[in-house]
């Protein structure tokens, strides 16, 4: 059975009709595994017993009429969510060997839903990263081209998807981690609005930002993973309380009627002149699909990057200073005290690019640089979001590009954590201001190589974005 491309809604209508049955389905999905993942490094693990175990579990289901599109349908899972009985080492020696006592939030609807966990995508460790060359143990590749990054930092999980590894992924996304990746591999990918998705099993890497979302072939698998995991959660007191619609309703016709601004501070000097053509030329696709194209400002964009990286390694020194050895992680016996076993722990168990955001966020909130430092950059992050607020007053999303470049090649920015660091440039807004946002796949260049088409929602304005993703993918596949 081939199964590369297949799509959640392609494998439910074959699952439902008989065509093949779960086990099966999920059998096919791990000897393609078997066939190109030692040349990938997608995933991190995988278990072969307890996917085939819950395959079965779902044709027993089907066959006493249960119905669910994610019946029977295996996913993957970016290894720093939680499902029971399964590692969960966020890619870090700290945490090698690590069994989950517990499922997130959503892996537990999800499991309900009768999804099949297949395995555990890489990723950068703790998710700081923009390219999976900071995983402890391997480095994942983009099987568009075996020389590329896959993007970080859940790029275990877009190259499971473009090497036909994985119906459909889960990543999470605190300054782009899904929609950079996504866009480099030339997949769709969501961050939904903060507090959309509860976060309770998710190990924190900056708790105000983290958003967990869905990884897909298409948006209207993306659309049918968000129903399943949107939601209140008791368990998580930062999800909203708000009704989740009917996400597939909004996949639908053209985009007459709709308004899409075009923010100037995404289109300057940096981006890579064939993104700039792919985006431009996905623009002038939305307006034949009926939208109104506007000009936007959002005047505060340029110090989005420096806001990013002062907030979020503060609150990644406050949420990683539970691994020391006693609480979590491994422990190094030595030293003649505990503060030497902690320093011994945390140096032999945390990878280079987390030690430098532990160091960073340390120094943002320490005595004397508070104020000049976090404290500004959270009024700095206010202003982001009002200008996103007066942008949506007169639009009902954004166009932008997802990423400044198509996939870099490996090793290629490992040397200047700076120019790492702008591979977000793009994407941090989203998560600042806690709107959502989704990348699809645009125009490739001439060398093929993927580019994202970034389209940014307000809060809770997930039906807008897919609706304008979808109506754009449908009229590529025409042109195609």
């Amino acid at each position: 059975m081939d199964i590369s491309g297949l799509t959640i809604r392609q494998a439910s209508d074959m699952l439902s009709s008989g065509a093949c049955s779960a086990f099966a389905l999920t059998t096919a999905l791990l000897q393609r595994i078997a066939d190109v993942d030692a040349s990938i490094r997608a995933y991190a693990s995988v278990d072969t017993a307890f996917a085939l175990e819950q395959a079965r579990a779902a044709d027993d289901a089907r066959a006493k009429g249960k119905s669910s599109p994610l019946l029977g349908v295996p996913i993957g899972v970016k290894d720093l969510l939680n499902v029971e009985g399964q590692p969960c080492t966020c890619s870090s020696k700290i945490l090698k060997g690590y069994t989950a006592p517990y499922d997130a939030t959503v892996i537990a609807r999800l499991r309900d839903a009768g999804a099949v966990f297949v395995g555990r995508t890489n990723m950068d460790e703790f998710a700081m990263g923009s390219s999976t060359e900071n995983s402890a143990y391997q480095v994942t590749r983009n099987p568009v081209d075996v020389d590329r990054v896959p993007g970080g930092s859940s790029g275990g999980s877009a190259a499971a998807l473009a090497a036909g590894e994985a119906v459909a992924t889960l990543g999470t996304d605190t300054g782009g981690s899904i929609r950079q990746p996504a866009a480099f591999c030339g997949c769709v990918g969501m961050k939904p609005t903060y507090g959309r998705v509860s976060r309770y099993g998710l190990t924190a890497f900056a708790s105000s930002l983290d958003q967990i979302g869905p990884m897909t072939h298409t948006v209207e698998d993306a659309a049918i993973l968000l129903q399943v995991m949107a939601g209140q959660d008791v368990m998580d007191s930062t999800s909203l309380s708000a009704a989740v619609p009917d996400y597939t309703q909004a996949l639908q016709g053209d985009l007459r009627g709709m308004r899409l601004g075009l923010p100037k501070e995404y289109f300057v000097d940096g981006l890579d002149d064939e993104v700039r053509a792919s985006i431009l030329q996905a623009v002038e696709t939305c307006r034949d699909l009926g939208a109104e194209i506007v000009d936007v400002s959002l005047p505060h964009t340029e110090y989005s990057i420096a806001v990013y990286y002062i907030i979020a390694t503060a609150e990644a020194s406050a949420n990683l200073a539970r691994f020391d050895g006693v609480r979590y992680g491994q422990r190094v016996t030595s030293g003649r005290d505990p503060v030497e076993m902690y320093g011994a722990t945390r140096e032999a168990g945390f990878g280079a690019e987390v030690k430098r955001r532990i160091i960073l966020g340390t120094y943002v909130l320490s005595s004397g640089y508070y104020d000049a430092y976090y404290l500004r950059a959270q009024k700095v992050r206010r202003l982001i979001l009002n200008d996103f607020e007066k942008a949506f007053a007169s639009c009902d999303a954004l166009l932008t590009p997802t990423t400044p470049t198509p996939a870099f090649r490996m090793g290629e920015n490992t040397g200047d954590p700076l120019k790492m660091y702008l591979s977000d440039v793009f994407t941090a807004t989203a998560n600042l201001a806690g709107i959502c946002a989704l990348s699809v796949p645009s125009y490739e260049t001439a060398a093929g190589l993927p580019v994202g088409l970034q389209i940014l929602g307000p809060a809770l304005g997930e039906e807008q974005i897919l609706r304008v993703g979808h109506a754009f993918e449908q009229r590529r596949k025409v042109e195609a």
